[in-house]
């Protein structure tokens, strides 16, 4: 038997009043989606925890089986272990992104820098490194980066997502570590005034990167081998380091498809192409779209619809004609991690929708893919972390 969960992360969203109070997944065309919904069995997962932060990684931990309560020590640690970091027993890490503020406001504009591309992004960061001498910058994907405290504090800090529009000065780094922080992100904006890439970038009416906000601190992460837990192989396939972090940190294989963006533009082929072929060599695996997540945070409604669509139609549906194709058993989950609605342009903690269907999977009353239809006809309730069992049990 082989095993597929296909996540469209922040595909869920809220009733919008310009779709005549449907959600983009039901204004989407998902004929992927909604086959799987129809021919299987869904419903609704909790995939965030009470009082714990709707984060991408507190929720695809859970969809992967992990209990957050017990394994989550920060997005940070995560991201780190995906850029081969090793982290000491007393050293922190952060996420630090490359956004842009209005300087006259103090109000955040955007988490991504107009989502400054990885190669931009790596100049930039090697001119960083003489005002962040005090820890170890690392370059990421797109404009996402790793700072490492050796023996540092766990400031507490703010996803930049979550203060879209707002001021910042309410939500600096604050409490024990935080001087150091504050510090770095201050000599970060003369800085990034003269660089040339952001020189570049105006010229191109382009927005630029014009501070640098450190946030999803946390410890060195301990985890069981997800074969250990489940008896079965698995592999990850994800553009970026998170889930990258997430299946290394699980002992999967972690697989790189050249040109995956987290993007509208990611190679949504060579994603399922590297799924289908791993299948020889694994029994789960585990493929993570990050587009859908991307146009809910740009609050872009249209290009959130486009990316669910384009999920739905190059990766669903493709896997599921190679499955069927393939001569296995098998079982496939669609689902998003959490909602991240265009209104808010953050991630909320409601329960999503899922559907799985295979071998052995009796249909319930689902006929499409959407929260509605998973919350009034949908036969499961689950916490996430009960979805994998559940899938692979039964």
């Amino acid at each position: 038997m082989k095993f597929v969960i296909l996540l469209g992360d922040g595909m869920a969203d809220h009733p919008i009043e310009s779709l005549d109070g449907k959600t983009p997944l039901e204004a989407a065309r998902t004929p992927g989606m909604d086959e799987v919904a129809a021919l299987g069995k869904g419903g609704l997962a909790t995939t965030v925890p009470e009082g714990m932060p709707p984060g991408s990684d507190v929720a695809n931990l859970s969809v992967m089986g992990y209990d957050p309560r017990r394994y989550y020590s920060g997005r940070a640690p995560l991201e780190a272990v995906a850029m081969n970091v090793t982290l000491g027993e007393e050293d922190v890490a952060f996420r630090c992104n490359l956004v842009n503020v209005d300087l006259e406001t103090g109000k955040m504009v955007d988490y991504s820098a107009g989502h400054i591309t990885t190669e931009e992004n790596k100049k930039i960061v090697a001119s960083l490194q003489e005002i962040c001498s005090q820890g170890e910058l690392r370059p990421g994907v797109g404009y996402r980066n790793l700072l490492v405290l050796r023996e540092g504090e766990s400031a507490e800090c703010t996803p930049p997502h979550d203060i879209m529009g707002q001021p910042i000065e309410s939500h600096l780094p604050r409490g024990e570590g935080s001087d150091i922080l504050r510090e770095m992100m201050e000599a970060s904006v003369p800085l990034l005034a003269r660089h040339p890439v952001n020189q570049k970038r105006i010229a191109e009416g382009k927005r630029t990167a014009n501070m640098i906000w450190f946030w999803g601190q946390g410890k060195a992460p301990n985890m069981p081998r997800f074969r250990e837990m489940r008896g079965i192989k698995g592999a990850m396939i994800s553009a970026v380091d998170l889930l990258k972090g997430i299946g290394k940190s699980a002992g999967m294989e972690v697989i790189d498809v050249p040109g995956a963006t987290g993007l509208l533009d990611t190679n949504y082929e060579g994603k399922v192409r590297a799924a289908l072929d791993a299948l020889a060599r694994v029994d789960f695996v585990y493929l993570h779209v990050e587009a859908p997540d991307e146009m809910g945070h740009d609050g872009d409604l249209e290009k959130k619809i486009e990316a669910i669509e384009r999920f739905d139609a190059r990766v669903v549906a493709p896997v599921l004609e190679g499955l069927r194709g393939s001569g296995y058993e098998w079982r496939v989950c669609v689902l998003p991690d959490h909602p991240t609605p265009v209104a808010l342009r953050t991630h909320t903690a409601e329960p999503v929708p899922f559907a799985i269907v295979g071998a052995g999977v009796e249909a319930d009353e689902m006929r499409r893919f959407s929260e509605k239809e998973a919350k009034e006809r949908g036969s499961e309730r689950m916490m996430g972390w009960e979805l994998v069992g559940r899938m692979v049990g039964g």
